[in-house]
């Protein structure tokens, strides 16, 4: 049945590449999809799938049930973009100024579609229920999964699947690691306030630039100080705004960054340092400091049973030379939500064209993926589906 299957996407490869190329003209934004998910609906009532639209938001689930019962396992792709002006050039670039898919999100939207045409194609022997996830918001925190999975989506699932195509990895590569995959993503903000005055006279200020210059010193010692050496983790600041006139030391600076990490007991030991730090530092100077800690999505733990069956799975599939234990990413997904709830895994797909001398990476204006990684990516998810039902590979 496997190479049946990956025969029938190969003789959808050029609809694939219509519809990713299609999304990619038409971007819609995080919690802004209104195109985009009645496409996606549309697509699988032409199917004859059970179809729910708006779940938990604007996100679309879609059902097929095979001939005879099984396991319901779920398949996720993303579908939101970013909001970026495209730079590639390419003949199907974005056709709204400022919103592009830079992040891959129109591939894995059309090989789950293609996908489920596949399926659908193959529907009486297959030996379960396949649901599909299409999310919404995947970009943007809060995100779509929490409240899809709050909104049903994941009911009467035994497990669930998704890849992302990530093109600073070479084509014919598959990525997966049997644990922590993606990081937790938080965000912090730390307000000062200090005290303004003349720029000639700083004995009577209380300076919130050279304060916050400090807290930020301080925030790079967390990791290496308080983080046992031998977990993964990173603090980083990203914006730092205090606007004056030249000759005025400001009274007030703003600090805003991102921590990450894998483990939850890092994750609140650095949030309980910040909070520490900044208050701390800024009243050493007679000032004032207020942490604003958001937290982002949790960090994506693959089950190890279902992560090695993915890879195993990539071993046999057309046009994947290898699948690598790789090192875990900093990045954030959303995906950790579903994995809370049911096991499954999240995996690489290597999207990087041989003859790219340089591969730009996701949220690049210049960010583009070898098309053909979206074959790969279904033929993985689809073995994996066959495998989950009994179906084993190597029979026919």
């Amino acid at each position: 049945m496997y190479n049946e299957l990956q025969t029938l996407l190969q003789n959808h490869y050029e609809e694939m590449v219509e519809i990713r190329r299609y999304l990619h003209q038409h971007p819609e934004l995080s919690f802004e999809e209104e195109h985009t998910p009645a496409y996606i609906a549309d697509y699988h009532r032409q199917l004859g799938h059970d179809v729910k639209e708006n779940v938990g938001g604007r996100g679309v689930t879609a059902e097929l049930r095979g001939g005879s019962p099984g396991p319901v396992i779920a398949l996720r792709a993303d579908f939101d973009a970013l909001p970026i002006h495209e730079e590639t050039g390419l003949p199907f670039a974005s056709t709204v100024d400022g919103r592009m898919h830079a992040c891959g999100h129109d591939g894995h939207t059309a090989e789950l579609l293609v996908l489920a045409k596949v399926l659908n194609q193959m529907q009486d022997k297959l030996a379960g229920t396949v649901r599909f996830i299409h999310q919404h918001a995947e970009e943007l925190a809060p995100g779509g999964a929490q409240e899809m999975v709050a909104d049903g989506c994941l009911e009467g699932v035994d497990a669930v699947y998704g890849t992302h195509l990530w093109a600073t990895t070479p084509l014919g590569r598959m990525e997966y690691t049997t644990g922590p995959l993606m990081a937790a993503a938080d965000k912090f903000k730390i307000q000062v306030q200090g005290k303004g005055g003349h720029g000639a006279q700083p004995h009577h200020t209380k300076d919130a630039i050279l304060i916050g210059s400090q807290i930020i010193q301080s925030l790079q010692h967390i990791v290496s100080r308080s983080v046992d050496p031998m977990a993964s983790a990173v603090v980083s600041v990203g914006h730092f705004e205090s606007v004056n006139a030249y000759n005025v030391i400001a009274d007030q600076a703003k600090i805003v960054g991102t921590a990450r990490s894998f483990d939850e007991d890092v994750r609140a030991l650095i949030e309980q340092r910040i909070q520490e730090l900044a208050p701390a530092i800024a009243a050493g100077y007679g000032a004032g400091a207020e942490v604003t800690y958001e937290r982002g999505y949790p960090a994506v733990i693959n089950h190890q049973e279902e992560a090695l069956l993915a890879a195993r799975v990539a071993q046999e599939a057309e046009g994947i030379e290898e699948a690598v234990h790789a090192s875990p990413q900093m990045g954030g997904e959303d995906f950790a939500y579903y994995l809370q709830h049911v096991r499954g895994a999240f995996f690489f797909t290597g999207a990087k064209h041989p003859e790219w001398t340089e591969a730009y990476p996701h949220h690049h204006p210049k960010f583009d993926i070898d098309e053909r990684s979206m074959l790969h990516a279904a033929s993985i998810l689809g073995g994996v589906l066959l495998e989950e039902f009994g179906q084993r590979l190597d029979e026919n």
